[in-house]
């Protein structure tokens, strides 16, 4: 009994063993029951069976059928004539479960949801549905939200690009404390309405939050996540970085002077080398028409040369061998003329089919862009090697992945090829100086230098540098307090991560009351 205390108050009379359960009758040790009005009574009116299920033994379900007994009340004022027994820690009114089991089983539910919940409690004996599950969950109560002082406010996608939701954090607890739908900043501001103790608010850049955080909480200060920060100003990096694309292949040995200077007219080169297809197609057009001016059938023809009749057929139809490779390579050899300029181009950065298609129809290319695609694809394999002198140039990637990376943590070679590419180019060098002094500004928490910078990045001539600056004027109180205090929203996005977890694992299929129990309860 030590093993199992909320069956102390019971009297075991029988134990049954069933294949799939374990059946205890039992019935009550005390002689007097106190009524809900508090008068105990000993005046049994009847007995009924009530049947409970109990946490699994061995595997085994185990269910308890408990003798109750129906009293009387002897209070004359009470309103209740007679009243059924309840067992402490072993029943509630109209439940089919023990408070233990139906513990455990909410906790099933917090971490599992319905079906994946189902089939773990069947695998310890428990028979429970999905449904059973999913309505205890919703049955919990909510927490309470009790002081708030630092909070975090960030938003998640029920459908990305169409439904959104907001979370809020306790920064100092890293808890959940509510979830609401939609990302509207009059929602925010109602719930700090409530709760004018919160005095620091770290969010992202979002202008709606922003908003609503001023107009519910004007007492609080403002923090901008500084991951967030970090990554506009990669993506304002990346931007400058591709308009600057075309510098960024290194130039050959001798001709570091030349790079930049405009070409007064694109090269234009044939095929180093004839492709295989091509020489035999000429040779068994020329053979194929001279057996057919002997006077030989194109039958006679093509059991000659080992080639089926259409073939025959198409070479000795043809007036030219011109014509028949032109059918055999579907037009390919109208990018040929243009294979120069292409691969010129691919070396100086140039990957986009579209962009080099609309460049070569300015020099005459009469194709369309499917050959010019088919043709880059072989470039894009590996299979394929431009004539061009230099080795292959760094993709705008990998070019703001240096720039963005600290100096220390790059690696030799890497931090060669970005010195060099500062070198040649003085817009990138200046653009890596801009990124080095915010970062030095992010990591040191030197909020008081952010006019500095913005003003050196609006007068510099990087546009998507100087966009992002203006961009930081429109939050500057939020942006300076990001850089300047130790608030950060990691436990918020760490929350987020979390939360997507438990959205994707009831499959979109559960309400937004479920999905708010299971972000705030579940552990």
């Amino acid at each position: 009994m030590e093993l199992f205390p909320h069956l102390s108050a019971l009297l075991i009379e029988e134990v049954e063993r069933r294949p799939d359960k374990v059946v205890l009758r039992t019935r009550a040790r005390a002689t007097t029951v106190a009524c809900r009005c508090g008068k105990g009574s000993a005046r049994v009116h009847g007995r009924y069976v009530r049947r409970l299920r109990d946490v699994a033994v061995g595997g085994l379900g185990v269910v308890i059928e408990l003798c109750i007994r129906r009293f009387r009340c002897e209070n004359p004022a009470c309103s209740a004539v007679t009243f059924a027994e309840q067992i402490e820690g072993l029943t509630t009114p109209h439940s089919r479960h023990t408070p233990l089991l139906r513990g455990v089983l909410t906790q099933i539910g917090l971490a599992l949801a319905g079906r994946a919940g189902a089939r773990l409690a069947a695998a310890v004996g428990i028979c429970v549905g999905r449904d059973m599950l999913l309505r205890l969950v919703r049955a919990l109560p909510e927490p309470d939200v009790g002081h708030v002082e630092v909070l975090g406010v960030d938003d998640f996608a029920f459908r990305k690009g169409r439904h959104y939701g907001t979370v809020l954090i306790d920064m100092a607890t890293h808890r959940p404390l509510h979830l609401f739908d939609g990302r509207e900043g009059e929602d925010l501001a109602a719930w700090l309405r409530d709760h004018p103790e919160v005095k620091v608010i770290c969010r992202d850049r979002s202008s709606g939050y922003g908003e609503g955080a001023r107009i519910g909480a004007p007492q609080a200060e403002q923090v901008a996540d500084r991951y967030h920060l970090w990554a506009n100003l990669g993506q304002a990096v990346e931007k400058a970085v591709n308009a600057h694309r075309s510098r960024l292949t290194e130039p050959p040995p001798g001709d570091a002077g030349t790079l930049g200077a405009p070409e007064a007219e694109p090269e234009v080169v044939q095929p180093p080398r004839e492709p295989k297809i091509v020489t035999r197609l000429r040779e068994q057009h020329a053979v194929a028409h001279e057996l057919w001016a002997q006077g030989m059938s194109k039958a006679a023809i093509g059991r000659k040369l080992g080639l089926h009749q259409a073939t025959v057929r198409k070479l000795v139809d043809a007036r030219s061998a011109d014509d028949v490779v032109a059918k055999s390579l579907q037009r390919a050899h109208i990018v040929d003329p243009y294979i120069g300029y292409l691969h010129r181009r691919w070396n100086e950065g140039a990957r986009n089919a579209a962009q080099l298609h609309r460049e070569i129809q300015e020099l005459g290319y009469p194709g369309g862009e499917l050959a010019v695609q088919r043709h880059l694809r072989r470039y894009r394999t590996g299979r394929g090697h431009a004539p061009v002198p230099g080795p292959k140039p760094p993709s705008v990637r990998e070019v703001t992945s240096w720039i963005m990376t600290h100096p220390e943590h790059l690696s030799d070679e890497n931090a060669d090829k970005l010195h060099r590419l500062r070198e040649r180019d003085t817009d990138l060098d200046r653009l890596t100086l801009h990124v080095r002094r915010f970062a030095a500004m992010m990591t040191g928490r030197h909020g008081d230098r952010l006019e500095d910078w913005i003003t050196g990045a609006e007068q510099d001539t990087l546009a998507p540098l100087a966009s992002f600056a203006r961009n930081l004027r429109r939050d500057l109180d939020a942006v300076r307090n990001g850089l300047s205090l130790p608030y950060s929203s990691g436990a918020v996005e760490g929350n987020i991560n979390r939360l997507k977890m438990l959205k994707r694992q009831m499959f979109g299929r559960a309400g937004l009351d479920l999905l708010r129990k299971r972000v705030l309860l579940a552990r």
